[in-house]
């Protein structure tokens, strides 16, 4: 969704009424992503019921087009032509615009390119400062000619196509779990048993957890219990599937917490205690800051209560979801810390950093390291413009902020078209505190929620 489909900036006013609210929100991305690619792997015509129609997706999309794969939007959902694990040379490089997934997902799969073509994968300049080396090594380690040509070890990268070979390589844990999730779907598709050692604790488990989900629905299992020592074997194929997409949990978050920070009663559909995401797990944090959570196997509630308590808690396995727990600790009495956060320093933006610097305009005291927030709130949080950083979990996590602060501005809202092109049409809907009315009548029409 381009950003010249919104305005360039978002003005809240007062919320007009206590939300009771029934939200559905789209696809999950992290599942999407990953069916796409497996589809693309396996022999034969898989469908893709629910997934997400975003920036991100469509990267993946485009990409796979490029690679020889036949992707096409149906009444019944996605339906992808697989190609058995072989890809065809691509024509161009392949721009994944800021797709982290994408293009660490791609890399690891692009050796399965015709020998003698060079798969290149280049994307936007914040993804250029995105490092990718570690990926790199990995797959060296495992015989593929692959490069990085940017600087330090980031983006564009040269993959040699020809087949994966397999073998033994290691990953360092403490990086993106991409990266381990990448050559996990891949390494069914090598001509050898291939086996990765985890150095060191890894981090993000739950979508090591999901890939592994994932891939046992299109008929190839592997056992990921330790996160330190994986095995794939070889040989295997991907089943086409008829496979249905739940929910984006980490979307959902947003709708979750604003009933925490008004006292109102949000419920989500379609994500509840049987849910693959581990970001599903936010609804316990905002369960430890005081709410009421009921949830069923397919369906979250949350209360809000009288008010807000701070919290000290590990973020390791939902580190996406630290934004929306920095904004609501705005709110909360006392001190909130919190930690396993490393990984935000090479999101869509330093994500540390932008909090920390957005939080402060509201009169928050922060303090940062490399991978900590602690967020002492400020007696009433004031109004400010709020940039986005072309970061869509930052315009989407200072909207809840907006229910409480009247006049808080957020700048340049499109960016949400990354994951959820639709959000501020549903923020409206579910709350009706979108103030600019162009915003309402002139944008938000174009896409049904």
């Amino acid at each position: 969704m381009p950003d010249a489909a919104y305005p360039p900036i978002a003005t809240f006013i007062k919320l007009p009424a206590i939300p009771d609210v029934t939200v559905d929100v789209p696809g999950s991305k992290s599942i999407t992503t990953r069916a796409l690619l497996i589809a693309a792997l396996a022999d034969g015509v898989s469908l893709l019921r629910g997934a997400l129609d975003a920036d991100d997706t469509r990267r993946m999309i485009e990409c796979l087009g490029a690679l020889g794969i036949a992707i096409t939007q149906t009444e019944c959902g996605l339906t992808v032509r697989g190609a058995a694990g072989r890809f065809s040379a691509p024509a161009q490089t392949l721009f994944v615009g800021n797709s982290g997934t994408t293009i660490r997902f791609l890399t690891a799969a692009s050796p399965l390119a015709p020998e003698g073509s060079v798969v290149m994968l280049d994307g936007i300049e914040r993804m250029r400062q995105r490092p990718i080396q570690d990926l790199v090594d990995a797959m060296t380690q495992l015989g593929t000619d692959v490069r990085c040509l940017g600087k330090d070890g980031c983006p564009p990268v040269s993959v040699a196509g020809g087949g994966l070979k397999g073998g033994a390589c290691r990953v360092r844990g403490n990086l993106s779990s991409q990266y381990l999730s990448g050559l996990l779907m891949a390494s069914a598709m090598a001509e050898t048993d291939t086996f990765i050692l985890v150095d060191g604790d890894l981090v993000s488990k739950p979508y090591v957890d999901l890939t592994a989900s994932v891939m046992a629905s299109f008929g190839v299992s592997i056992d990921v219990a330790d996160y330190k020592a994986l095995h794939i074997p070889c040989g295997r194929v991907y089943s086409p599937q008829a496979y249905d997409i739940e929910p984006d949990a980490s979307n959902a978050s947003y709708f979750l917490a604003a009933a925490a920070l008004t006292g109102g009663r949000v419920r989500v559909r379609g994500i509840g205690s049987n849910s693959l995401q581990g970001d599903a797990a936010f609804a316990s944090l905002l369960e430890a800051m005081g709410c009421k959570v009921e949830q069923s196997a397919d369906s979250t509630t949350v209360t809000g209560l009288t008010h807000l308590w701070a919290i000290d808690y590990n973020m390791d396995a939902m580190p996406d979801m630290a934004q929306t727990a920095g904004v609501l600790a705005l709110f909360a009495t006392g001190t909130t810390r919190l930690t396993g956060l490393s990984t935000l320093r090479v999101k869509e933006t330093d994500r540390i950093a932008a909090m920390a610097t957005e939080l402060t305009k509201m009169g928050a005291d922060v303090q940062t390291t490399e991978s900590s927030m602690t967020i002492t709130p400020p007696k009433i949080p004031q109004p400010a413009q709020i940039d986005t950083y072309d970061d869509h979990r930052m315009a989407m996590s200072f909207a809840v902020a907006g229910l409480r602060v009247p006049m808080l501005s957020i700048v340049a809202p499109g960016c949400v078209a990354k994951t959820f092109p639709d959000f501020w049409r549903c923020w409206q809907q579910a709350f009706g505190n979108q103030s600019a009315a162009r915003f309402v009548n002139n944008f938000l029409p174009e896409w049904p929620c």
